[in-house]
């Protein structure tokens, strides 16, 4: 039993570095940093296949031997397992908290806490979409891949009503799941000054993708897109982010409107971006819940994303959502109607803020997953 005011130890099994992991490797940081800022213990175990990525300096961190394979895909062998029981063992912890997909430790992670008596929580970031397609099929795979093990975890922690009932759907029980969406550092990501588009060479408009830049998050079809409606020369469109499709849409999408700036690491950097620019396009083919999304929203960034995965959920009522059975021409026809009436960006700017202020704060998630501990260890 643990009082409101005892400090928590946990081992938190999740990625370092956002160039390889993305939003996975921000939710590590957000929920760690946010859980030492109140006080509580946090051991962060994490991949020494992993380089790079910011860095608390005062956080305990452990590096697991890991082999980095077709991302995300990373095998942990014997020596991490033992590597991770010895820890466990040696300190006392009261719980573990896992962000899936983590490493090929995933399915040993219910019978090894089982057996040290240590709770689990698992966040299962893993994108789905429950619409008949290509990428629904290898989704749904890697949901029923994981089902079992989620089955045997204390808690899952799943972002939205879609996502649960699909785990509901593969057997996993109702008990176990809780619907706790990522969240914002509303006082960080803000609406503010900015001097980026100036140092862009000052276009009058630019629109903003920030993420990884791989094949599900159709980067491709955005471009397409944003070419097809022939924008104004003073009109750009940035692509941020690193990933495996990257240098072959440089290759084949050479236009001076069009700027590939790769990976930014630095937040207060990509803060700056979010609040220059005049709309945020997200085009992916699947997702869980895009923390770019989220928090391009709450910079006040008008917001322009396909419905899948949980991100319709967040959207709806607060930006434009996009029917991926026809995406290329609905995001053609956003483009061009924030292009033609720039003056709608603001308010749906302001309703994209007020959308992450009512649901998305991360202060409000760090709350409710503190009391998801304390509800484990009281029992």
């Amino acid at each position: 039993m643990t009082s409101p005011g005892q400090v928590l130890r946990v081992a938190w099994l999740g990625h370092r570095s956002t160039k390889l992991a993305g939003g996975m490797a921000t939710y590590s940081q957000e929920i760690t940093g946010g859980l030492r800022r109140r006080g509580h213990s946090v051991t962060l175990f994490t991949l020494k296949a992993e380089d790079g990525g910011e860095h608390d300096p005062g956080l305990e961190t452990v590096d697991l031997q890991a082999l980095p394979l077709l991302r995300p895909l990373v095998l942990s062998g014997r020596a991490a397992r033992r590597a991770l029981v010895d820890r466990l063992t040696a300190h006392d912890f009261d719980l573990v908290h896992a962000s899936f997909w983590f490493s090929s430790l995933d399915f040993d992670l219910p019978k090894l806490c089982r057996r040290l008596g240590i709770p689990l929580v698992a966040t299962f970031h893993v994108a789905f979409d429950t619409r008949l397609s290509v990428w629904a099929g290898i989704t749904g795979a890697t949901y029923r891949l994981y089902a079992p093990t989620l089955a045997r975890c204390d808690r899952v922690i799943v972002f939205g009503e879609a996502q649960r009932d699909t785990l509901l759907d593969l057997g996993v029980p109702r008990g176990v799941l809780r619907i706790l969406p990522n969240g914002v550092d509303v006082e960080r990501y803000t609406p503010g000054p900015s001097d980026w588009k100036a140092r862009l060479g000052g276009p009058e408009r630019v629109f903003l993708y920030m993420g990884r830049v791989d094949s599900e998050k159709g980067v491709d079809a955005l471009l397409r897109a944003f070419l097809a409606v022939d924008p104004p020369s003073t009109t750009r469109l940035v692509v941020v982010g690193h990933g495996t499709e990257r240098r072959r849409l440089q290759r084949q999408f050479r236009d001076p409107r069009v700027i590939f700036t790769g990976h930014v690491a630095n937040a207060d950097q990509r803060i700056g971006m979010l609040r220059a620019a005049d709309a945020f396009f997200l085009a992916s083919e699947v997702e869980g819940l895009s923390l770019s999304m989220l928090e391009a929203m709450a910079c006040g960034l008008a917001t322009v994303a396909t419905d899948v995965g949980s991100d319709g959920e967040a959207l709806r009522g607060a930006g434009v959502l996009i029917d991926p059975s026809s995406r290329e021409e609905q995001l053609q026809l956003a483009m061009r109607t924030l292009i033609d009436m720039p003056w709608l960006a603001r308010p749906l700017g302001e309703a994209a803020r007020r959308r992450v202020l009512e649901r998305f704060s991360l202060a409000a998630n760090l709350d409710a997953l503190v009391d998801l501990y304390r509800e484990l260890l009281g029992r």
